[in-house]
C-alpha cells in the first residue's frame, strides 16, 4: 500500500490509534442509545404520571368547570383538550408507545381506556402559539406543536361520563442534546491512551532501530564496540547473535588481511632476487620489460592488500582542510605534468581519516589524468553535506559499465594495456573509504564530453 506508513513505528500507532477510535465511537453510539431510551423512559414516565394526575382531577368536575380546569392546565410543553373525535393511536410509536401506555394504564388504573401514541415532529420556526378559547387547542395551535422538533408523546382518555380528553406531551428539546461531560470524558481518554501507545511503541521499536544503526555502523566499522545483551528475552537473543556475526566478520577479515600480508611479503623475496637478475642481463630491452613486470606485480599485490583492508586504518577522524588537502593533490599532480584545476572551496574543515580521504581523493585524480588531458575539481559545500567533483576531458564510460568499474579486479577493453596500467581496484578502493566516511562516490557522463565522479560526504 502506497499511502501506508514506512516506519514500524508509524504503523504501530496507526493501527492502534484506528482500533482505539472505532472502539470510542462504538461504545459512543451505544452509550447515546441507551441515554435516549433511558431519558424517553424517564420523561414518559414524567408525562404519564401527570396525565393520570389530571384525569383524577377532572373526573368529578362539571363541564364548564372541567374547560376551565383544563385552560389552566393546557401550556406547552403538555397541551390538553376536550370533545376531540377519537384518534386511532394504537400503531404509531412502536415499542415507546406501548411503553408509554403502559406506564400510563398503571397510573390510572387498569380499567380506565386510554389510547397512546409517540408522534414524531419535524422541526420548524414558528411564531408564538396563539392563545386557546374555551379551554380547547385551536388549529393554529396544534399546528404550533405539531411543526417543533421532537417527539411528543399523545394520550386520549375516556373519563367515566363518556367525556373524551385528548393531551399532547411535548418532549423538551435538551432531553436530545450532546452529553458533553461524556465526549470530554472520552477525549481526555483517547489522549491519554494515545501517549501511552506512543510510549509503548517507541519502547518496544526501539530496540530494532539500535540493531539497525548497530548493522549500518559494522559496515564502516568492523571493529565497533558490542551491542549490550539486555532488554526483553528476544531483543538480548538478537544482539547476541549480531555479537557473534560481528566477531566471526571480524576475525576472518584479520585472518584474511594477515593472509594477505604474508603472501605480500613471500613474493617481496623472489620480486627483488629477480630484480637482481635483471640488472646482470646484458640486453637493455629485455632488463627495462622484466622490470616494468616486476614493478607491476608489486603495485597489483600493494593494491590488492589495501583492498582487502577495506580501507581500514588506525587512524581517527579528525577535523581536515579539504582544501590544503586537494591543492596538495594538485601541487604533485602539475609536478608529473598533469593539468588541474580547483574551483571553490570548503567553508570549514571535514571531519574524517585524513590518510584515507587523500588516498581516495588521490585515485580519482590519477583516474581523471590517466584518461583525460587534464582535471577539474569542483568543491560545494553546504550545512549538511560536502561534495567534491573530479572532472576530465577523457572518452567517459559507457552506461552499462558506470557500476562494474566499481568492482574489484575490472577494467574496461580500451584500458587494458601496459599504458594505463592500473589494477583495477582504485575506484573499488575510492568508493570503500568513501563508504566508511557514510558518504557515496556516483560516475556519471558529462554532456559536453569526459567523466565527473562525485565524492559527497555528509557532514552531520
Amino acid at each position: 500500500m502506497r499511502l501506508a506508513p514506512r516506519s514500524l513505528f508509524s504503523r504501530l500507532v496507526l493501527v492502534q490509534l484506528s482500533v482505539l477510535i472505532v472502539a470510542l465511537l462504538a461504545s459512543f453510539a451505544i452509550h447515546m442509545h441507551e441515554r435516549g431510551e433511558a431519558l424517553s423512559q424517564a420523561s414518559g414516565m414524567q408525562a404519564a404520571q401527570r396525565i393520570a394526575d389530571i384525569v383524577k382531577l377532572l373526573e368529578p368536575l362539571g363541564a364548564e368547570e372541567r374547560r376551565r380546569i383544563v385552560q389552566v392546565f393546557s401550556a406547552p410543553p403538555l397541551t390538553i383538550s376536550l370533545g376531540e373525535r377519537p384518534f386511532d393511536l394504537g400503531s404509531e410509536g412502536g415499542a415507546r408507545a406501548a411503553l408509554f401506555g403502559a406506564m400510563l394504564r398503571r397510573f390510572l388504573g387498569e380499567g380506565r381506556p386510554a389510547a397512546v401514541a409517540v408522534k414524531e415532529r419535524e422541526g420548524a420556526v414558528l411564531p408564538p402559539m396563539p392563545p386557546m378559547k374555551h379551554g380547547f387547542m385551536g388549529p393554529e395551535a396544534k399546528m404550533h406543536f405539531g411543526a417543533q422538533p421532537g417527539f411528543s408523546f399523545v394520550a386520549q382518555v375516556r373519563l367515566n361520563d363518556g367525556a373524551l380528553v385528548t393531551f399532547d406531551s411535548r418532549q423538551p428539546g435538551e432531553t436530545a442534546g450532546w452529553p458533553y461531560r461524556l465526549l470530554l470524558s472520552l477525549a481526555v481518554l483517547l489522549v491519554a491512551v494515545l501517549v501511552v501507545s506512543l510510549l509503548a511503541v517507541r519502547w518496544t521499536t526501539r530496540p530494532l532501530k539500535a540493531l539497525a544503526d548497530a548493522a549500518d555502523e559494522l559496515g564502516r566499522n568492523i571493529d565497533r564496540a558490542p551491542m549490550p545483551e539486555q532488554g526483553p528475552l528476544e531483543v538480548a537473543r538478537a544482539a547476541r547473535a549480531f555479537n557473534t556475526m560481528q566477531e566471526r566478520l571480524a576475525r576472518h577479515m584479520r585472518e584474511r588481511a594477515a593472509t594477505l600480508a604474508a603472501m605480500s611479503h613471500d613474493l617481496k623475496t623472489p620480486v627483488n632476487r629477480l630484480r637482481l637478475r635483471a640488472e646482470l642481463l646484458d640486453d637493455s630491452e629485455v632488463k627495462k620489460k622484466i622490470s616494468q613486470d616486476l614493478q607491476e606485480v608489486e603495485s597489483m599485490v600493494h593494491a590488492t592488500l589495501e583492498f582487502m583492508r577495506g580501507g581500514e586504518s588506525a587512524e581517527k577522524a579528525q577535523p581536515i582542510d579539504v582544501t590544503a588537502l586537494l591543492e596538495s593533490l594538485a601541487a604533485d599532480a602539475q609536478d608529473t605534468g598533469g593539468k588541474v584545476a580547483i574551483e571553490g572551496a570548503a567553508s570549514s574543515p571535514y571531519v574524517g581519516r585524513p590518510q584515507a580521504l587523500k588516498r581516495c581523493l588521490g585515485n580519482l585524480l590519477d583516474n581523471a589524468l590517466k584518461y583525460g588531458s587534464a582535471a577539474t575539481i569542483l568543491v560545494e559545500d553546504a550545512p549538511e553535506r560536502l561534495t567534491v567533483r573530479v572532472r576530465d576531458r577523457g572518452p567517459g564510460i559507457p552506461e552499462r559499465d558506470l557500476e562494474r568499474v566499481f568492482e574489484p579486479f575490472y577494467r574496461l577493453e580500451g584500458s587494458r594495456s601496459r599504458d594505463t596500467g592500473g589494477t583495477g581496484l582504485g575506484l573499488s578502493i575510492a568508493r570503500n573509504i568513501a563508504q566508511m566516511h557514510r558518504g557515496t562516490l556516483t560516475l556519471c557522463n558529462l554532456k559536453e564530453g569526459g567523466l565527473e565522479a562525485a565524492l559527497t560526504l555528509p557532514r552531520r
